[in-house]
């Protein structure tokens, strides 16, 4: 049996810069719910800057494209372009009210499930089909969401708006994979970035104007969030794990998965002083492997 040319070990000076853009786009992205729980202004506000100001980037970015590819043609085109904007508006907004309602190392926990619903969706309304692998997955998923909030009597009993918002908005971001999946082979990627970052700014800007009000960070510490979590989190982190995944195998995307709520749960311990116990970090642990199950089948 021929050996492959290299393994991680062996790995290319690109292989183990990709790596090291990989961890550092997770834990970016990982950082982004402390930047909300930090913001001066409300969960969706802050989610309208998030999307807003990540348009500088994408935009300077589509200017020095010279082949941006083919351009919409028609109100099917522009509908297509415009769902995926909505969908990211709501899980945002979905996100933020949760980062604000349970704790972060929960929420971006139960966040995480959009690989769950991406497959549920998939089979409820085309027709994919779904392994035995991925019903154990699922399984053990739900099995750790019960532990995580402290037993059976403990999700009769407590406080699930939060944790529920959360898998709202994981559901939100099942449906905005879904979306930009039939965009792919139509659009350039970053025409459909541009247009569905542009649309969910739109859509949650009157949503937190009306809802919030206050929509301007009143200090130049509250605009640092913004453009933090716009540049870092939000654009930075994306950028960084898409170029990585162009040379790793795609299996090691599912380290950004395992990064992202633990970088999470360490900074909102260090910064936010939120502790997390032992029945907390065993159910965690498992929702993370019934995900992970899952992503296989």
């Amino acid at each position: 049996m021929s050996q492959p040319a290299s393994t991680l070990s062996e790995a290319s000076p690109s292989n183990r810069f990709a790596l090291a853009a990989l961890l550092l786009g997770g834990a970016a992205i990982g950082g982004s719910p402390i930047f909300v729980r930090l913001s001066e202004v409300g969960p969706m506000a802050t989610a309208f800057w998030r999307v807003a100001l990540a348009l500088i980037p994408i935009f300077i970015v589509s200017l020095m494209k010279k082949e941006r590819g083919p351009k919409p043609q028609n109100l099917s085109d522009y509908g297509m372009l415009v769902l995926p904007g909505v969908m990211l508006a709501l899980d945002l907004g979905a996100w933020h009210l949760s980062l604000t309602m349970t704790s972060v190392a929960n929420a971006t926990l139960l966040a995480n499930l959009a690989p769950v619903f991406v497959t549920l969706i998939a089979f409820l309304f085309f027709s994919a089909q779904i392994s035995r692998i991925f019903i154990l997955g699922l399984a053990v998923a739900l099995c750790g969401v019960v532990i995580l909030k402290g037993g059976p009597a403990a999700v009769g009993n407590g406080d699930l708006s939060g944790d529920g918002m959360a898998m709202i908005a994981a559901f939100f971001y099942a449906c905005y994979i879904l979306a930009i999946g039939r965009l792919r082979s139509r659009f350039d990627t970053i025409r459909i970035m541009l247009w569905s970052t542009a649309c969910a700014a739109v859509c949650i800007f009157p949503i937190g104007l009306i809802y919030e009000g206050h929509m301007l960070p009143a200090t130049v510490y509250g605009w640092s969030i913004v453009f933090g979590l716009a540049f870092i989190s939000h654009a930075g982190g994306q950028v960084a794990i898409t170029y990585a995944l162009a040379y790793l195998p795609p299996a090691f995307s599912s380290l950004t998965l395992l990064l992202q709520p633990v970088v999470a749960a360490i900074l909102a311990w260090a910064l936010l002083s939120e502790a997390i116990g032992a029945m907390q970090a065993l159910g965690g642990a498992i929702v993370l492997a019934g995900i992970m199950v899952a992503r296989r089948g």
